[in-house]
């Protein structure tokens, strides 16, 4: 997989918006990416403080894919009037949260990158993802492909990952160059 990124000069060392857009070699946008901006210097742990969520409702996971850094919790809160019996058998975090209605007292800590894929025994269909990443800079591309993430003007590494590459790839990598107030394309190539 190759990934090109087209992007203005670099303005300026404050992080400011920056407008990310992800879409494939047709130039159709890519919905549900991960993407993650490495930055020298940030910290690779989330702080103390960090919390996600992983909800189910209309018997689906929302989001579809979350992105957390590593050692977030993440509570599983069930918005359904069904109980739910979610789990992982992913590397990176096996899990298993019996038959519960509402929000399990204990979150799940996420403490290794990589992602893991999620399903509900009871509910086949069901089926999410929670991509960790080891940076405070990600986000998750809309149904449009689109993305702001706060970054300061300059180089980065940047890491793309979506459901269709799967769980065992990290996902597609290169440089990034933020800044100068113009979005950056970022294009993915299978």
């Amino acid at each position: 997989m190759i990934l090109t990124a087209l992007s203005a000069a670099s303005l300026g060392t404050h992080a400011a918006p920056q407008a990310i857009l992800v879409t494939n070699e047709a130039g159709q946008p890519v919905a549900h990416a991960a993407v993650s901006v490495y930055i020298k210097g940030t910290r690779a742990m989330a702080t103390t403080s960090a919390t996600a969520n992983m909800a189910q409702k209309g018997r689906a996971f929302q989001p579809t894919v979350l992105v957390v850094q590593t050692g977030t919790p993440v509570l599983f809160p069930n918005f359904d009037t069904v109980r739910h019996h979610v789990y992982s058998f992913s590397p990176i975090k096996k899990f298993e949260i019996k038959l519960y209605a509402g929000t399990p007292a204990a979150p799940v800590v996420f403490d290794k990158a990589g992602t893991a894929t999620l399903g509900c025994n009871i509910h086949d269909q069901m089926l999410g993802y929670i991509h960790v990443v080891d940076t405070p800079h990600f986000g998750v591309s809309g149904t449009d492909g689109q993305l702001n993430l706060d970054l300061p003007a300059g180089e980065h590494r940047v890491q793309i990952w979506w459901p269709a590459l799967g769980e065992a790839n990290p996902g597609v990598e290169q440089g990034l160059k933020a800044g100068g107030g113009q979005a950056v394309m970022l294009r993915v190539k299978s």
